[in-house]
């Protein structure tokens, strides 16, 4: 710094300062370094990554990704000692014109940055740490392009996330092994598999995910989405994805949506309504499933318990406890009944809890279930699909009612576990025209784990669905929908 202008080296004392605070609030260093104020949604971003070591965007087009990226990539750079930044995407147009660019872009916006790093065609580093403080730009056409990386503070930045290879996203997953080690991916949500896929679902409890609506921004071009609609159609998957930034239905098999699961968690605020207490409860023991308990009044969930590998009765204390937590909290409800998975070792937890029940005087209601049996409706293979179409129709109802002014019905815990196991579960057709779901042994053989907690939930809100005037949604099979 020495031949610096006495400017430039007053700037650079006040950032030297300003560097602890910046490291945890990204947001401060962009408005105050790039003269960039970031939307909502990017503000939000930027503080996960700052807290947070993954991070999936999926979002419609020009909400302003490319923008965020170009923020995060020179906030990591500038506010890290010794930082690897690696930016990558799928074709080298969207890496180096837009991405690459961008960065460049932003990074003239500010004298401090300008002076302060250098950059290249391929490469912006420190100056006098060419080798060691640097950001570059890798094409993700081959894993090795993502290897061999190995420092305290790295950073992934993965621009149009959902065109990546498995075996490279695969190859990035493994290199980001350090405790201050990070990844941002972003992009359209084109592709209904892979690991961009999978972080909004299946894998979403191990990353803070966003979806940022192009209806919802003031960067996109209103005049562009009215002709989306025009040629597209409202809910059609390229409205879906360009639009909404919702992953296509097209290759889909899931039974329940993400987005109407999604809904339900961020957007319905409902109170509990109704005199009668329902306890779902999903046995596990000592294996890799977990014991799950749900509690909820009318449309909310009231309360909650999950655990691993305690016997049947520390389990059915667990379902005791939570309705002594409760009941004092909600001094109108003059019932309550407990739904308990009853198949396999569930059974010990009925037992024990009818026996308790006796033996106190409790006037609780064990109502043993058993998902295989035969459901009440004949479109359904078991009681088990009955009850979680039960679930996926009011689900359903919710934006299907909020779109027409109407009352939202039921209102989902915004825990990412219940999300993914809600929103990964396939479905399947029998020979006979029943609808049936996905096995367990099934999900697992797909690598996901077994669904207790939706399971549990289904228990807990499944009957008093079933028992509300409704006509359920089943999957479009071909051009023609089955209806109750």
């Amino acid at each position: 710094m020495s031949k610096e202008s006495p400017q430039t080296k007053r700037r650079f004392a006040a950032f030297k300062k300003r560097i602890p605070e910046y490291r945890k609030n990204p947001v401060l260093f962009c408005v105050e370094l790039l003269k960039f104020t970031p939307d909502e949604w990017q503000a939000e971003v930027l503080m996960d990554i700052a807290g947070n070591p993954r991070v999936s965007v999926r979002s419609g087009q020009g909400v302003g990704k490319t923008g965020l990226e170009a923020a995060v990539a020179l906030w990591f750079l500038s506010c890290f000692p010794f930082p690897k930044v690696i930016c990558t995407a799928p074709t080298r147009q969207q890496l180096h014109d837009v991405l690459w660019a961008e960065i460049s872009k932003w990074q003239e916006k500010s004298p401090l940055l300008k002076r302060i790093l250098k950059w290249t065609k391929t490469k912006i580093y420190m100056r006098n740490y060419e080798e060691r403080w640097f950001a570059t730009a890798r094409t993700a056409t081959k894993p090795e392009n993502m290897q061999g990386f190995h420092e305290d503070y790295m950073l992934f930045i993965v621009d149009e996330a959902s065109g990546v290879e498995d075996r490279i996203m695969e190859a990035i997953l493994g290199t980001l092994s350090g405790e201050f080690n990070k990844l941002l991916m972003c992009g359209n949500p084109t592709r209904t598999s892979g690991v961009f896929y999978d972080s909004h679902n299946r894998d979403r409890a191990d990353y803070n995910t966003h979806k940022v609506s192009c209806l919802n921004s003031p960067r996109t071009s209103k005049e562009n989405i009215a002709m989306l609609e025009r040629k597209y159609g409202k809910g059609s998957d390229v409205w879906r994805v360009r639009v909404e930034g919702e992953f296509p239905r097209g290759e889909s098999e899931t039974f329940i949506a993400l987005e109407v699961a999604e809904f339900a968690a961020k957007e319905v605020n409902l109170s509990p309504v109704g005199d009668i207490l329902t306890i779902g409860c999903d046995v596990a023991r000592f294996g890799d499933d977990e014991t799950s308990i749900y509690a909820g009044i009318g449309p909310v969930t009231i309360g909650q318990h999950h655990h691993f590998k305690k016997d049947t009765m520390v389990t059915a204390g667990w379902v005791l406890n939570l309705i002594r937590e409760l009941l004092p909290q909600y001094p109108e409800v003059v019932h309550t009944r407990i739904r308990i998975d009853d198949t396999g070792v569930g059974g010990g937890v009925t037992d024990r809890l009818n026996e308790v029940i006796v033996e106190e005087g409790l006037a609780y209601e064990v109502i043993p279930i058993n998902n295989g049996s035969s459901s009440l409706d004949e479109h359904y293979g078991n009681l088990g699909a009955e009850m979680w179409a039960s679930v996926k129709a009011q689900l359903e109802q919710n934006l299907s009612n909020y779109m027409n002014g109407d009352l939202t019905v039921l209102q989902l815990p915004d825990d990412d576990v219940l999300l993914s196991q809600l929103t990964t579960r396939k479905w399947s057709m029998t020979s006979k025209g029943k609808i049936l779901l996905e096995s367990k042994k099934d999900m697992k053989k797909r690598g996901l784990k077994s669904p207790d907690r939706a399971d549990a939930y289904v228990l807990a809100f499944g009957e008093y669905l079933m028992g509300t005037p409704q006509s359920i949604m089943l999957p479009t099979i071909g051009s023609v929908a089955v209806k109750r």
